[in-house]
């Protein structure tokens, strides 16, 4: 019960390793607000994880979506303790002279810009109850970019970036802001990434893991039970990389 008596906000909470999140916070005592844009994968595990969890419909790029979903975990729940930024947007490899403008906006909507809207509502909140934790899922690719996924890469790295900014400018309010940075994962989204779901296309990625296996759901949501838990009271500003070794 490392989480007993918080609230957390979790996006992209409905499947692949939000959906991890979301279980694990629960069984460690914390009560959450299920964030996605995909009711048909999100309400049915909002229901399952029973009376600790409600659902809440998001474009996490809009700004009323981003405050409608902080709101709600106060008028829900009485407080906001813990903010996962989860949500993320793939891309499937190409050079980025055929990527386009609204690809890299997508891109860069999803997994930067509202990283910048949650916290924007969560931190007065987290300020007037004494503390509270950022927890942003950023990416490998921030740190050893793959050919290709120029808008992807780019993105996440304005993600890292953002996580450091966000310590360093919060800790004097006690607010700590870390990132976790998955390596390949055996997710919904693996499938973009490289190309296909296949036997042959797995075993490209697997090839650059020196633990020699994907990275799972579980793997990213025990980093997150830690980090968000009091065990992680003088980190802040990490990167903390779960790759089995491929940053190496």
């Amino acid at each position: 019960m490392r989480l007993a008596n918080k609230v957390a906000v979790v996006t992209g909470g409905g499947s692949g390793f939000g959906a991890a999140i979301c279980r694990r916070f629960v069984e460690e005592g914390a009560r959450i607000v299920l964030v996605d844009c995909a009711p048909d994968r999100a309400e049915p595990l909002a229901r399952q994880l029973g009376a600790s969890a409600i659902f809440y419909r998001a474009d996490v790029a809009d700004a009323n979506d981003a405050r409608g979903m902080i709101d709600l975990a106060v008028e829900r729940f009485g407080r906001l303790d813990i903010l996962v930024n989860n949500a993320g947007a793939p891309q499937a490899p190409q050079s980025f002279i055929e990527t386009t403008e609204h690809e890299w906006d997508r891109l860069f909507a999803v997994n930067a810009k509202a990283i910048f809207l949650a916290a924007r509502h969560a931190v007065p909140i987290m300020r007037r109850q004494g503390g509270g934790v950022i927890l942003n899922t950023v990416s490998v690719a921030a740190i050893r970019p793959r050919p290709n996924l120029l808008a992807y890469n780019s993105s996440k790295g304005a993600a890292l970036v953002a996580t450091k900014s966000m310590a360093i400018e919060l800790a004097p309010d006690r607010i700590r802001v870390n990132a976790v940075c998955p390596g390949p994962g055996d997710t919904p989204m693996l499938a973009t990434f490289v190309g296909g779901d296949t036997d042959a296309h797995r075993a490209g990625f697997l090839s650059t893991i020196p633990l020699g296996r994907l990275c799972a759901p579980a793997d990213i949501a025990d980093a997150m039970v830690y980090l968000a838990s009091d065990e992680a009271a003088f980190v802040t500003g990490a990167i903390l990389e779960v790759d089995g070794g491929r940053c190496i």
